[in-house]
């Protein structure tokens, strides 16, 4: 068993987060939202506010704050704060405060008198639908339609009217909030010109260029600090406290602190959208998937911004099939941004299309597991490019043994007063790797630092650079330290796609390479202690490969004997020709039980199992802790999660207490198990991303469970009492 090393730090309260970071004679910053879903800002009385205690500066539309257009790396074009007057939804930034004190702002904050030009808003589906158009899935080079037929076939119509069983259903998902412990929050602190800023994020080099960007500063003027980071899931790629508390520090000449309250985060930052999505399938009698059409709509803002891809992130690639036709709508309305979310795309995505293959194999008389594996893909569907590896019929077939799947009975069991079921679902997420850098220093004290300015938000990415640098190096675990969260440390480790252990690790095994061999010729150059002789490298030491009289060395003695301290260097990767020879994914089987009470209709999830073929496994101990909350994320979305918007548009479930998540209570135990194939195609790592697939159908297992045990078939979620009650 491996320890996280950031665990000792936060289970004692002594990590330090953005907010910890106390700076002398810092400011505090809050900010003032909008109060109406679409208008214009038409004027706002500050008087009052800069006449009240403790306040420095007040900054507005109409005072902005100067910043420039930001093109970020990772998100394109940036929304800035407080550029216009234009509101297109409530709880939008339209102000920020700064005062001596969080209350002194904050009060201050609330004798700003606004008013608007307020204009009609769509705050629902049902207001947007008229408005929908065709969009661009996000993070996908794929056209917002596509189809796929098989030869001879005219359309997906006439291939679904060919098949011998066909299901046809429409599925919903709710809006969800990345709900991370740590808010968004940021002290940016200048001297000399330059600005450090403290804050969570997911990659601090892309935070510190947008910060740059915005700035309008020197890329090597600003720095990042994030060494640890309170949960972010997607919801932390940027930071528009850090950019408001940063500009807000420039005009006053000194630090400026900014948090985020918690209803804030529901509003002022992005979630996950709401999507409907219709799916037919058509089959042949022995289960053989001959059609499959899935039609989505994600909500988005009114400039098309986030779109969620659940088509594209799903039926394009999970299942065999002849006839394939997928498409994305956009659907504009005046609610918060959305961004990506913990599995975006395959998490909402596999809801509808695994809640879909449980109704045509009760429409066709199979059992789920039979029908999946039935139609298991070589490759996606019209791609010559099979998956590099993929054990799914493994996974299920582990997976039913352990579960007890034998046992299930179609229409379930009755337990007393419970109706109990069983569900499963596929799980899929790509196999991805981006550019990465990593730096590997040896020391002349025999120790080794590991160092990259990616995140760890709790995945374990900390964890990983130190396992793999210590055996890059062949050396003991404990005499690595992995360093993270720095923007002026090699850009590599970005917290986002389920890719920082394949990139990251896979750089710092190039890393690690060029400096052994750094150190071989060093050790054998003419001041060097195997000076002219041919040397090697195993267990951290140099030795003498003709096996003559000079003892090996430690690397830490060959440094001290040539009058160094360290000796480093970096190492770079990048995706290359493989992602022109195969596809690449992580696999999945998962399995849930519930117990719904036969007269409340009261749902409990009693057993969970999931099955996962990620290539190699790192750090079993930290794995199998993401994919753990993977699932009860799952469960999450299922049962518990979804923000809830009135008729204004103002989100009715903006706080801990009123937008449900599960407690100890709701989750039993977790089983989680690995087939573990290296992966050798992606990298020379092994391994694949495993943070976000944990998430990916289990909602729909959930879902399908509860319908094997009652008999309804529910189709969004969360599923609610009342889904089930007079039936």
């Amino acid at each position: 068993m491996i320890a996280r090393p950031d665990a000792p730090l936060k289970v004692t309260g002594s990590a330090t987060y953005a907010l910890d970071n106390v700076i002398d004679g810092a400011a505090h910053g809050f900010l003032l939202l909008s109060t109406v879903a679409h208008g214009e800002v038409a004027s706002m009385d500050v008087g009052a506010v800069r006449s009240a205690p403790g306040v420095l500066g007040v900054y507005t539309p109409f005072e902005p704050l100067t910043l420039h257009p930001v093109n970020s790396p990772l998100l394109g074009p940036m929304w800035l704060p407080l550029q216009d007057t234009n509101v297109t939804f409530h709880g939008q930034p339209i102000g920020f405060v700064v005062a001596e004190t969080f209350e002194q702002a904050r009060d201050a904050a609330g004798l700003v008198e606004v008013t608007y030009d307020e204009r009609p808003a769509a705050t629902s589906f049902a207001d947007g639908l008229a408005s929908a158009v065709d969009a661009q899935p996000a993070a996908s080079e794929a056209p917002p339609s596509l189809s796929v037929l098989a030869d001879g076939v005219a359309s997906i119509e006439d291939a679904l009217e060919a098949s011998d069983v066909t299901i046809d259903a429409t599925y919903e998902t709710a809006a969800q909030n990345h709900a991370a412990m740590e808010p968004h929050s940021a002290v940016a602190v200048w001297a000399g010109g330059e600005l450090t800023v403290y804050t969570g994020n997911q990659a601090s080099h892309l935070v510190a260029s947008d910060l740059a960007g915005g700035l309008g500063l020197p890329a090597d003027a600003v720095r990042v600090v994030n060494p640890v980071v309170g949960g972010a899931f997607g919801g932390k790629a940027t930071s528009m406290p850090a950019v408001l508390a940063a500009a807000a520090a420039r005009e006053l000449g000194r630090p400026v602190r900014a948090a985020l309250t918690r209803e804030q985060v529901f509003t002022a930052t992005a979630n996950r959208p709401a999507t409907v999505q219709r799916i037919t399938l058509g089959a042949r009698g022995n289960g053989a998937l001959v059609a499959v059409r899935h039609d989505s709509w994600s909500s988005t803002t009114p400039d098309l911004g986030f779109v969620e891809p659940t088509s594209h992130g799903t039926s394009r690639e999970w299942y065999r099939t002849e006839n394939l036709e997928i498409s994305q709508k956009a659907v504009p309305l005046n609610i918060p941004p959305a961004t990506f979310m913990r599995a975006p795309g395959e998490g909402p995505g596999s809801f509808a299309l695994e809640s879909a293959i449980d109704e045509l194999a009760a429409s066709l008389g199979m059992d789920p597991i039979a029908l999946r594996t039935r139609n298991n893909s070589a490759a996606p569907p019209g791609k010559d490019l099979q998956w590099s590896g993929k054990h799914l019929d493994e996974c299920f077939e582990i997976g039913a043994a352990r579960f007890g799947w034998a046992q299930r009975s179609p229409g379930g069991r009755v337990d007393g007063d419970w109706l109990v079921g069983m569900g499963t679902a596929t799980a899929m997420f790509p196999g991805l790797r981006f550019p990465a850098t990593v730096g590997v220093t040896l020391h002349a004290d025999d120790t080794a630092t590991v160092a990259a300015s990616g995140a760890d938000p709790g995945t374990g990415l900390l964890g990983v650079l130190g396992i793999v640098a210590a055996e890059s190096l062949d050396v003991d675990r404990d005499r690595v330290t992995p360093l993270l969260g720095d923007s002026r440390l090699p850009p590599g480790g970005l917290s986002g796609g389920s890719t920082a252990t394949a990139s990251a690790g896979s750089a710092t095994m190039v890393a690690a390479s060029t400096v052994i061999e750094q150190l071989l010729t060093l050790a054998a150059s003419p001041d060097g202690p195997f000076r002219d002789r041919e040397v090697g490298y195993a267990h951290g030491r140099v030795y003498a490969l003709d096996g003559a009289d000079r003892a090996p060395m430690t690397f830490g003695e060959v440094l001290r004997s040539t009058g160094r301290d360290t000796l480093g260097t970096t190492g770079t990767t990048a995706p290359g020709e493989e992602t022109t020879k195969h596809s690449f994914g992580s696999w999945g089987a998962q399995f849930c039980e519930v117990r719904v009470h036969r007269l409340t209709r009261e749902i409990r999830v009693s057993r969970l199992l999931g099955v996962f073929d990620a290539g190699r496994i790192i750090n079993p101990q930290a794995a199998r802790s993401q994919l753990m909350g993977g699932m009860i994320w799952g469960v999450s979305a299922a049962l518990h999660e979804g923000i809830e918007f009135d008729a204004d548009g103002r989100v009715a479930t903006r706080d801990l207490a009123d937008y449900l998540l599960p407690v100890n209570a709701d989750i039993p135990d977790v089983d989680v198990r690995f087939v573990e194939h290296p992966d050798t195609l992606l990298s020379d790592l092994g391994a694949r991303g495993l943070g976000e697939i944990g998430l990916v159908g289990m909602a729909a297992a959930v879902a399908n469970a509860v319908h094997n045990a009652t008999g309804v078939r529910v189709r969004r979620i969360p599923i609610r009492l009342e889904d089930l009650l007079d039936v």
